[in-house]
């Protein structure tokens, strides 16, 4: 269901502080309005309380606030990790270990995969790649602007950095994503927004406000501000 409003926030990397204080002044934002949030991923690794992040995002109230979550890259590296390969050190190496501690690891052993609960494996595997509306496509990484939303490869969708002078959008539509951290962000261009500002060690979290059915990027930013780490 449209609601004409939508704020992007993203990614959060464990910063369960921070995701609380974004949603509060979202919802101050807001003012009773119906509309869309948008999370573009990487909740996890890195940060403090990767799983935190997730279960207050499952655990989403029925509201003037409804949810999109679009799955990041480390969401894939870690359900993969615990689904399909032998070897957790990919995953690990890129902060699963401060992950994994957030699930009760204990600390100074071996990476224990068991420690991830499997409703959070459930709700990864069925997160979305995008969201498009009138005007903007929301993506954690990048989209492929020659070709259609519908024949994306996911690994653009998850993996792919911009050039920094890329300004492109996609059949029309203005690009909202995250995936490339620039603490002193967000990157703002006429065909591409990146909201990413290292949140996670900066403290310091941008989200996105946009119009529906107003052409361009946002209409104004919102931003939060927890301790660096």
């Amino acid at each position: 269901m449209a609601t004409g409003l939508t704020y992007a926030i993203p990614d959060l990397h464990g910063r369960l502080d921070l995701l609380t204080s974004a949603l509060a002044k979202i919802a101050a934002h807001a003012g009773g309005r119906a509309a869309t949030v948008v999370t573009l991923g990487d909740y996890i690794d890195r940060g403090p309380d990767s799983g935190g992040v997730i279960d207050r995002l499952m655990a989403w109230p029925s509201g003037n606030l409804r949810l999109v979550a679009l799955k990041g890259n480390h969401e894939e590296m870690m359900w993969r990790t615990c689904t399909e390969l032998p070897d957790p050190g990919w995953w690990i190496a890129n902060g699963g270990d401060r992950t994994l501690l957030s699930y009760g690891q204990t600390p100074g052993q071996p990476p224990n995969l068991r420690v991830v609960p499997s409703r959070h494996l459930d709700w990864i595997a069925q997160l979305s790649l995008l969201h498009v509306d009138q005007c903007r496509v929301f993506v954690h990484a990048a989209v492929d602007p020659v070709r259609p939303l519908d024949q994306q490869d996911p690994s653009i969708l998850l993996w792919k950095r911009y050039p920094d002078d890329f300004d492109a959008g996609c059949g029309g539509r203005h690009i909202v994503h995250g995936h490339q951290a620039v603490a002193k962000g967000p990157m703002v261009m006429k065909h591409r927004t990146n909201l990413d500002t290292m949140a996670w060690k900066t403290g310091r979290l941008v989200m996105g406000f946009f119009e529906d059915t107003q052409p361009s990027g946002a209409r104004d930013f919102l931003e939060v501000l927890g301790p660096a780490t």
